[in-house]
This record gives structure tokens, sequence and C-alpha cells, in this order.
């Protein structure tokens, strides 16, 4: 993310409109680590320690995209993007319109993640709200940025899979306007690949209004890092991608994500469910779900249900991520657990998946004396 910063920078000044260096970005996002990528996101507890040394002149940030959290009462999906949509276009009018870079979708120049992944939880944007944004970004002549790391970190995995990911899992899920993303007519698109963590790969797609802008100008992209096109790394990128291929695993992952989905409702959500009072929402798709919970603070005191969840599973031999502070904009309200098996899990590794975290949520809430 960081050299997609730098890209979209530099594409502007190459083709004279040097004062365009506004990002508008979503609050409860993430982009990484660096200074420039947790200035543009706008996660608080990550910032939190840098908070005075970020960049706040040209990071800028407007409403996350979270439907069922952030809805006022009565409002509909349509009107909340319409919303949205509102507030965008009135952050470009207060910086104006012509000094803007563009925005992110995870995050916005625009910039933003197609899916928001440990922040929230595996939000995907209301049905209608990457097509909403980008219109107010191509309206005003910016660039409508994409960060896909966790996507594709859960459901893809490989670049090759990326239009599969999207098209059948995210299209299918209604999360309308995403599939302008995949082929853009005026957008700058990031997609941060993985090899599920073990050889660390990145790549930034651009289209070719952003390719030619610099090569007829300065002729080369003004970026690099130390172990870029590092052989190891594009060895393994190769061949996770050939193991997705040979071994049919998107299918699994459609597959057993289904089964995974319809196992953490039944366990959850069931009427006679221990968990059900406390369970907010189950979301996600493939094999990438999370779940938000809303407990009585009162009665966990200085412990964060989450987290005590994730402990409890860890115990169990159950891996999985536990957060807090999703639910509202000062980060101190939420907690939510994800869960992402991998590709090639079994039925039966996904019933005891379920076994292990709905014990671990139960015996949380008996601990706690919900």
């Amino acid at each position: 993310m960081e050299g997609c910063l730098k890209l979209a920078r530099q594409y502007f000044y190459q083709t004279g409109q040097p004062q365009r260096k506004h990002f508008v970005a979503r609050h409860l996002s993430y982009h990484g680590n660096t200074l420039g990528t947790l200035a543009v996101a706008h996660n608080l507890g990550r910032r939190a320690p840098y908070e005075a040394i970020l960049n706040q002149d040209v990071f800028h940030h407007v409403s996350p995209a979270y439907y069922k959290r952030f809805k006022y009462e009565n409002e509909t999906e349509a009107a909340y993007v319409a919303r949205l949509a509102e507030e965008l276009e009135a952050k470009f009018q207060e910086l104006g319109p012509q000094n803007v870079i563009g925005s992110f979708s995870f995050q916005h120049a625009v910039v933003a993640e197609t899916v928001v992944g440990a922040t929230t939880g595996v939000v995907a944007a209301p049905k209608g709200y990457f097509k909403a944004m980008k219109e107010v970004a191509h309206r005003h002549g910016a660039l409508f940025i994409l960060d896909e790391e966790w996507v594709l970190f859960t459901l893809g995995k490989a670049l090759e899979t990326a239009k599969l990911l999207i098209f059948k899992l995210l299209r299918k899920a209604n999360y309308g306007g995403v599939s302008d993303l995949v082929r853009p007519r005026n957008a700058l698109l990031l997609i941060v690949i993985g090899v599920s963590r073990y050889a660390a790969i990145g790549a930034v797609l651009m289209n070719k209004r952003v390719a030619n802008g610099i090569r007829d100008r300065n002729g080369y992209w003004q970026h690099g890092h130390t172990y870029q096109a590092h052989p190891l790394s594009c060895a393994a990128s190769l061949a996770v991608q050939e193991v997705i291929r040979k071994e049919n695993l998107l299918e699994n992952n459609l597959k057993q994500g289904a089964y995974l989905a319809s196992l953490l409702r039944q366990r959850l959500e069931s009427p006679n469910a221990l968990a059900k009072p406390y369970i907010f929402d189950i979301r996600g798709g493939g094999l990438w779900y999370a779940v938000e919970f809303e407990v009585p603070p009162e009665k966990m005191g200085t412990h964060k249900f989450a987290l005590v969840v994730q402990a409890k599973c860890l115990e169990k031999g159950l891996i999985i991520m536990g957060f807090t502070g999703g639910a509202n904009l000062q980060g101190t309200k939420g907690d939510h657990c994800m869960l992402s098996p991998a590709y090639n899990i079994t039925k039966e590794q996904v019933d005891s998946i379920v076994d292990i975290f709905v014990e671990s949520i139960e015996e949380t809430i008996k601990e706690f004396k919900f």
C-alpha cells in the first residue's frame, strides 16, 4: 500500500497536477503498519503510539461502509449508500476536488478495502457502495484505489484466483459494484497477494491510464524495495496457484465455506443456543467468516470477550483471531472473532472447528455469569 500511495501521487505529479495531495479513506480501516499506511487507515488502537508523527494534513477519513452497525433507524441499504456518497462528495468539496489524489475503498485516493478484515471482522460493503464511491472519485478526476490484502489472503491467496474470487464470491453475495473494480476504466487497483504468509509477496495492478501517465513522462515508477521480485517468493506464489488449480481448492472453498456458515448459524443462532442473545452478526464468504458479539460489558470487567474466547480456543488446539473495538469509531466497543481455515479443509475438520469454537464461547458465557 505504501507503494500504491506513492504511485498515485507520482501519476498526478507527472501529468501536470502537482496540487493533488489528499487521500480520502475510511474510519475503522486497516492498510498496513508503516507511517504512511497507518495514516491513511484509521484504526485507533494501531495508530495511538504514533499519532503525533502521523501526517494529518493529506490523509482524511469518512464513515465506514458498515450498514448493519451504522445505519440510521429504518434507513434502507440504498439510502445508506446514498448518504455515504453524499458524505464523500462533501469531503471532496471541503478539500477542493482538484486537490484530491484519490479514495480508498477498504480505504480512499479514494482508498478502500473490498472486505474489511481484522478491524471490524469480515465486513463487506453494502450493495451499490463501490459503484457510488467510484462515481464520486471519477467525477472529480481522482483515482479509486482498492486494497485487497485480506480478501485474497483468505479467499484467493494467489493472483490468478482474483477474478474468480471477486466475481464468484462477492457478486454472489450481492456486494454490488465489485465487478467494476476488477477491470477498471479510470481506477488504480491495488491487490496484495499472499501465499499463506509463508513467503511474502505483493503486487500493484494499474490500468493503462496510470501506466501511460508515468511511462510517457518520467518513464519509470520511482519506488522499490530491497527484496522485491524475490525468486523464492515468486516460486512459492506460482506453486500456490498450481495447487489451487490442480486440487480444485476454490470449489472446496465454496463448498466447505457454505457448510461452515450453516453450522455456525445453527449452533449459535438457533432458539435454544446459549450464545444466541449475545450474537450481533455472523457474516462472511468462502472460508472467511466472523462472528460479532454484543455482550454486557459490566460482566467482563477488565477482560475482553473475544480475547477470552480466542485464548480458550488456543488451549483446545484451535487458532482463531479475536479482536475488539470494531463497533464504534472510537474503538472502545465491540468484540468479534474471525475464522479462516485452509483451502483444503475437510467437512470433518469444519465440524471440529465449530465444536471447539462454540464450546469456548459457551464456557466464557458461563464463566462470566451472563
